[in-house]
């Protein structure tokens, strides 16, 4: 690998001396230019030199939207630093999304690993989204319970006959709209009374040879049975 400049952005003292042990004992061709432990520090450095890498932590004064648009600014106005979110939230996974979307090109959690050659080799060798093994497991684990639901969702669509409307029916009552507004969703060609005689025939597959069930008893049999999924509720267009 090449010789690179590499900045490190971090607010708490010790992890910063930490990374940069890290660095001149692991990635000998890192050259430090530069260090910051806020977000002032960092745009006055960066105007003096222009590291090949940024190490960027994110919740810098306890805020974790400074790290987020650090990234998003770095990328917009320096698109060829390479970003390595180096970060302790190890929780909050929309952080994580938030600045992926700001264009980092990875992010190592602050646990077990922690930062190694082989992530900065690949970050710097071009590889997109470079990730350490605490945040590949959550991934996967996302990933796997994602299928599983699609699964579950083909597996009820089949046996008990839903199609595209059934769906789209189930799913607006969980959302809370009657069936007048339903029926003016684009592309529903049914009327209330057609919407009123759906609902009756899908209780009676879900519910054999009961009665009196309620829109809310349906729904939340909808829910049980994976026809609609509880993590995609989302209006279709009025």
């Amino acid at each position: 690998m090449k010789k690179f400049k590499v900045m490190i952005v971090e607010d708490v003292a010790l992890e910063l001396k930490g990374t940069e042990n890290i660095i001149l004992n692991e990635i000998p061709e890192a050259e430090i230019v530069g260090t910051a432990q806020n977000e002032a520090e960092y745009w006055r450095l960066i105007r003096n030199v222009e590291p090949d890498l940024l190490l960027l932590d994110l919740g810098l004064g306890g805020s974790t939207t400074v790290g987020v648009e650090i990234c998003r600014q770095t990328k917009q106005s320096r698109p060829k630093v390479k970003i390595l979110i180096f970060t302790g939230e190890i929780l909050n996974e929309k952080l994580w999304v938030d600045v992926l979307d700001a264009g980092a090109d990875g992010i190592i959690l602050k646990t077990g690993e922690l930062l190694t050659r082989r992530d900065v080799v690949s970050v710097m060798s071009g590889k997109q989204l470079v990730f350490n093994q605490p945040i590949l497991e959550r991934i996967v684990n996302r990933f796997k319970a994602s299928v599983s639901s699609e699964l579950k969702l083909q597996d009820a669509t089949i046996r008990y006959e839903i199609d595209e409307y059934d769906e789209r029916f189930l799913r607006h009552l969980a959302l809370g709209y009657t069936k007048d507004q339903i029926t003016k969703l684009r592309g529903m060609p049914f009327g209330v009374k057609s919407l009123e005689k759906r609902q009756v025939e899908l209780t009676q597959k879900l519910f054999p040879g009961k009665s009196g069930i309620n829109a809310t008893r349906l729904v939340t049999k909808a829910l049980e049975l994976h026809i609609i999924d509880i993590e995609n509720l989302v209006p279709d267009e009025e």
